[in-house]
C-alpha cells in the first residue's frame, strides 16, 4: 500500500505555484489520494485542494509538501515542529538549502515517496518564551537585534545557570545547524552540516573584545540576558519581528532535536548546495612548476 494517501500544501504567498499545485492534484487524482491547503492560500488559486485549517492540515496529512523557498520551507516545518510527517521542498525561485526538487520532479517524486524510497533529515530547532509569555519555535535562528536609534545588544550568556561571556554588538543570533548557512553566515559563523545537532551562537558586529562564535550541546539550556547597558531590541525568530526585550529581560533558549522530518530523494548533497549557493570555492589554485 503506498505511503501517500492524503498531501497538505503550504504555498508561497506571492510566487505562482499553480503548475506546481496542478502537478501534485493530477497525482493523487490517480491514486484517489486527498490534497489539501490552508485556506487563505488555496482559495486564491483555481485549484480542487480541499482548504482546511492548520490543525486539521497537520492532523491528515500524510506528507506536506512546501512550494515557494526556504522561507516557505521553514513555515512547514515550524507547522509541523514536534510531528513524524515528513516535508517535502519543491523550489519556485532561486535555489535554496531546503528544497529538495523542482516543479518538474514533482510527480517522479510523489511517486518515489509513496513507494518509500526516501529518506528522512532529521532537523533540529531552538524553542523560547519571550516576554510577553509567547512561546516560540526557531528552525533557523532566533535573533536579539538592536532597534535603529537605541543603545548595542548587551547581552550575558550563561549556561547551565553559570555566566560565561558576555557580548555588546549590533546582534546576537542564536542558530541551529540547519541555519548555519542563514543570518548565523552571514555574521561570520562556521558552515555547520545540518545532520549535525547543536546550537551556534555568532554576534554580528561586535564592539567586544571577545568576538568568537560558540557551538554549544543541545542538551544545555542557553540564557540570554541583556545587561543594564543593552539597547531595546527585537526578537527575530526565522527572520519575523515577533517581540521586544528591554535591558533585564532574559531568555531560555533549548533545542528540539529532530522537531521535523525533510524529505531528501538523494538527488543533491548539502554541500553541493552550499558550493553553488555560498560560492564556495576556497583558495585561488596557483600552478607551481617542478624543478
Amino acid at each position: 500500500m503506498g505511503m501517500v494517501h492524503t498531501v497538505g500544501l503550504v504555498l508561497h504567498p506571492r510566487r505562482d505555484s499553480k503548475p506546481a499545485i496542478d502537478a501534485i492534484i493530477d497525482w493523487a487524482k490517480a491514486r484517489e489520494a486527498t490534497v489539501l491547503g490552508l485556506p487563505d492560500e488555496v482559495d486564491r488559486i483555481d485549484c480542487s485542494a480541499v482548504a482546511v485549517s492548520a490543525d486539521e492540515l497537520v492532523g491528515r496529512a500524510s506528507l506536506v509538501v512546501s512550494l515557494g523557498g526556504d522561507g516557505t520551507m521553514l513555515r512547514s516545518m515550524r507547522l509541523l515542529s514536534g510531528k513524524p510527517t515528513p516535508v517535502l521542498g519543491v523550489n519556485l525561485g532561486r535555489l535554496g538549502f531546503l528544497a529538495e526538487i523542482g516543479v518538474e520532479e514533482l510527480p517522479d517524486a510523489l511517486s518515489a515517496i509513496d513507494a518509500h524510497r526516501f529518506t528522512v533529515e532529521p532537523r533540529m530547532a531552538v524553542r523560547t518564551t519571550l516576554p510577553d509569555g509567547t512561546s516560540v519555535t526557531a528552525f533557523n535562528d532566533i535573533a536579539l537585534v538592536r532597534t535603529p536609534g537605541h543603545g548595542l545588544a548587551a547581552i550575558e550568556i550563561s549556561m547551565q545557570g553559570y555566566p560565561f561571556v558576555r557580548y555588546s554588538a549590533d546582534a546576537l543570533i542564536v542558530a541551529t545547524t540547519t541555519g548555519s548557512t542563514a543570518y548565523s553566515f552571514s555574521a561570520g559563523g562556521p558552515i555547520v552540516s545540518p545532520t549535525v545537532e547543536g546550537i551556534i551562537v555568532v554576534p554580528a558586529a561586535a564592539h567586544s573584545a571577545f568576538n568568537r562564535p560558540l557551538v554549544l550541546s543541545p542538551n544545555e539550556d542557553l540564557d540570554l540576558q541583556l545587561l543594564p547597558s543593552s539597547g531595546r531590541l527585537v526578537a527575530e525568530i526565522d527572520g519575523e519581528v515577533l517581540g521586544e526585550l528591554n535591558p533585564g529581560d532574559t531568555l531560555t533558549v533549548s533545542a528540539a532535536p529532530a522537531a521535523a522530518k525533510v524529505v531528501r530523494l538523494g538527488y543533491t548533497t548539502f554541500y553541493e548546495r552550499a558550493r553553488r549557493k555560498l560560492q564556495v570555492n576556497g583558495s585561488l589554485e596557483v600552478e607551481i612548476p617542478f624543478a
